[in-house]
């Protein structure tokens, strides 16, 4: 027993010494109680929204405090060491209570969240955050106090309605910034977490006087049985040390002690006394101590509660929910906000706070002037113009407009990549120039001191700014790599259904040579069909014969049978609407005077051409077969097209087809300029592989199929315009059929 006592001394030692100075133990419950309040209900929760924001007063911008971050750290410390002590416990067979218990066995989750917390608040986010200007939270962020209030009246419990209902009725009185409501989460496991640790620390406070009082009673049972006349002598060196008169002391004493015989009653005795002189016995002490261990285990099982909670709400979803900048953009006169995908959606919320930072301007504010810009310039082109979108002028062409009127002064940073967007091709070329004559003339100018002169030099030189323009590209790429961002694509959202008037044709451009290859073609196709269903999304084939010296070989009919009852099999298996899910689009061979040889006529270029044609009306005797319902062809207005070896992930048509369809991103085509000047008319997705263990730069994590994010969120990446020009189709992506002619 001896044995335990010392470890868990050892290690109440070293909590200590986090926490204490001198009789820290008791200064540190005293003076930093649970975060309990008066328990109110979601209708006072309302009212008390209101109050405290009329009571918060902000401070000046100031450098970022990080007093929420150490203390995190001091609390993580803490809590960890409290852990250790109730495990030695528990190890040794020793009584703990039941907060110990809930500490002990949901330990793992506390650690997980305030991994969670250490990375979701990083020390510039402090920075960006209203603070307080007095009170107990002077100088911290507003929205912590604000968490702190609603653990304080919930005890611990975080309900969404409650939460939901407190929020909505603070920004009644002052509206929240967007950080701030991306922050609650984070501050609320943060509260929870500081009150994990004034629990935890009444804990350690409890397991400390319950290990002295053991101490005392194994030392006077010891004495009572070997030398009963030295027990007073013992009692009077525990009066003379001043024990903690604390009700886990107490109640340990007493339970050790009480029924022990005549010569163990004189130390209880004393302790009755000494309860007697501040007007209290033994058993309301005892009484007193079940309520408080009954407290403590409430508090930390509704803080252990709360962590499920956090780590179950959609977040996403409340942010918008609570966003006055997000009820001020639905406003949107083309009517396709609402309509977009929350990535999209946010990022318009995101670019409405950056503005809001370097501005006088509030970020509501801000979401209405670009709302007026989208209205104006609607009354004079109508709603259909791109202009009219709400976007057009957050991140597209619109927006030193709305910077301009709403006076922004950017950073110099931001100055920088701003003059670096409108001539990127010129930076990127003259670094590259001026990288690798500069690091020649270095070199030359070595070689020259060291005697190299006459020809030579020019020679080495011609050498030099070859070697060097290797070495300066690859440096010039690792830099555009951290100071260029990439630009997603702005998206509908299309979780519902593809819309009719975007009915979409899924292509896999090949060509059929063997059964094999055909019942390989069908299976792959019927898995990309069952990724992605969608009633107005069609999938086809588009197959030539291999080339030959002849016009028809003699197994042509039985390929073009199988590959024809193939389709035919897939639209009475899955039949949609009206059989017309699948098709199946084949040409026959043509003469190539060139390359003198019967093959399809350009090959993939030309079935893409070819199919166009016929989805605008065109000849159908491009093809010799067409199987499918051909009635909804030329209702048809996008095409993706796919490699034989290229699959589609789960909904990823709809996600490509969201893209295309947005309103920033509809191809608008010059006729003086015959071509395409905004918009795109041909989308290329890139979708990297991901590998564990594979280096991958900045640009690979944020357009690659990382795990836990959207692969085609970010993917839609590189668009090529190449539609006019001698350039082929691309192999896999998407394009507008009415864009292409």
């Amino acid at each position: 027993m001896k044995v335990v006592f010392s470890k868990i001394n050892k290690s109440l030692h070293n909590l200590k010494t986090h926490i204490w100075e001198k009789d820290i133990l008791n200064k540190y419950t005293n003076g930093e109680p649970l975060l309990n309040s008066e328990l109110y209900s979601a209708e006072q929760m309302e009212q008390h929204g209101k109050t405290l924001a009329g009571l918060h007063i902000l401070g000046p911008k100031s450098k970022p405090d990080q007093h929420l971050l150490s203390r995190l750290a001091e609390n993580e410390t803490i809590l960890i060491k409290v852990h250790d002590i109730v495990y030695e416990a528990v190890k040794n067979e020793m009584l703990i209570t039941p907060a110990a218990e809930w500490l002990l066995d949901n330990f793992y989750l506390i650690e997980e969240h305030i991994r969670t917390g250490k990375r979701h608040f990083p020390k510039r986010y402090s920075k960006e955050l209203p603070k307080l200007l007095d009170g107990k939270s002077d100088g911290l962020p507003r929205v912590y106090d604000i968490a702190k209030e609603i653990i304080s009246h919930g005890e611990g419990h975080v309900d969404p309605i409650n939460l939901r209902r407190f929020v909505t009725s603070y920004q009644s009185i002052t509206p929240l910034k967007l950080g701030e409501l991306w922050a609650i989460p984070i501050m609320l496991r943060l509260a929870i977490i500081e009150n994990l640790r004034r629990v935890a620390v009444r804990i350690a406070a409890g397991r400390a006087d319950r290990d002295l009082a053991n101490s005392w009673v194994d030392r006077m049972t010891e004495t009572a049985d070997k030398d009963p006349k030295n027990l007073i002598l013992l009692v009077a060196d525990m009066v003379r040390s001043e024990p903690p008169m604390t009700t886990p002391f107490v109640s340990e004493f007493v339970r050790r002690l009480q029924g022990r015989g005549p010569a163990l009653a004189f130390p209880l005795t004393w302790i009755a006394q000494q309860l007697s002189e501040s007007n209290q016995t033994i058993a309301q002490l005892i009484q007193f101590g079940s309520q408080e261990q009954a407290a403590d285990q409430v508090s930390i099982s509704n803080s252990i509660g709360s962590l499920r909670l956090i780590s179950a709400l959609d977040w996403r979803e409340f942010v918008e929910s609570m966003s006055q900048v997000e009820h001020v953009l639905l406003d949107d006169p083309s009517k396709a906000y609402h309509l977009m995908d929350f990535s999209t959606r946010d990022h318009y919320r995101h670019v409405v706070e950056r503005i809001g930072k370097y501005c006088n301007y509030s970020e509501i504010e801000v979401a209405h002037k670009a709302i007026e810009l989208a209205k104006n310039s609607a009354g004079i082109n109508g709603v259909d113009d791109r202009k009219s979108h709400v976007g057009f002028y957050l991140i597209d062409k619109g927006l030193p407009q709305l910077e301009a009127l709403v006076n922004v002064k950017l950073p110099l940073p931001s100055v920088f990549r701003k003059i670096a967007n409108r001539v990127p091709l010129f930076l990127y070329l003259g670094s590259i120039a001026l990288l690798t004559f500069g690091l020649s003339l270095c070199l030359l100018v070595k070689a020259q001191s060291n005697g190299i002169g006459s020809w030579h030099i020019w020679v080495l030189g011609l050498l030099l700014v070859f070697c060097c323009s290797y070495l300066s590209m690859a440096l010039v790429n690792w830099l555009v790599t951290l100071f260029a961002d990439p630009s997603p694509l702005p998206r509908l959202d299309y979780a519902k259904g593809i819309p009719p008037e975007f009915r979409t044709m899924v292509v896999v451009p090949t060509m059929i040579t063997s059964p094999h290859n055909i019942d390989n073609l069908l299976e792959a196709l019927e898995v990309r069909y069952l990724a992605n269903q969608n009633k107005n999304l069609h999938f086809g084939l588009l197959t030539d014969f291999k080339d030959a010296a002849q016009e028809t070989l003699e197994e042509d009919n039985l390929l073009v049978q199988l590959a024809v009852n193939g389709i035919i099999a897939l639209n009475e298996k899955y039949p949609g609407d009206d059989k017309d899910t699948f098709f199946l689009f084949h040409r026959p061979r043509r003469w190539n005077p060139t390359d003198k040889i019967w093959m399809g006529y350009e090959r993939k270029r030309g079935k893409l051409s070819d199919l166009n044609s016929l989805f605008r009306g065109g000849p159908k005797n491009l093809f010799t077969h067409i199987i499918g319902n051909t009635e909804v062809l030329n209702k048809i207005k996008y095409v993706i097209t796919l490699d034989t070896d290229t699959q589609l992930p789960r909904d990823s048509a709809r996600q490509f087809v969201g893209a295309m369809s947005h309103p920033l991103n509809k191809p608008k085509y010059d006729t003086k300029k015959q071509r395409v000047t905004e918009g795109y008319s041909i989308l290329q997705p890139r979708v990297a592989v991901s590998l564990p263990g594979t280096n991958r730069s900045r640009y690979a994590k944020l357009f690659g199929n990382e795990p836990g994010i959207d692969p085609y969120t970010r993917a839609i990446s590189d668009v090529y315009q190449d539609l006019f020009g001698e350039g082929s189709f691309i192999g896999k992506g998407i394009y507008d059929v009415d864009s292409f002619e």
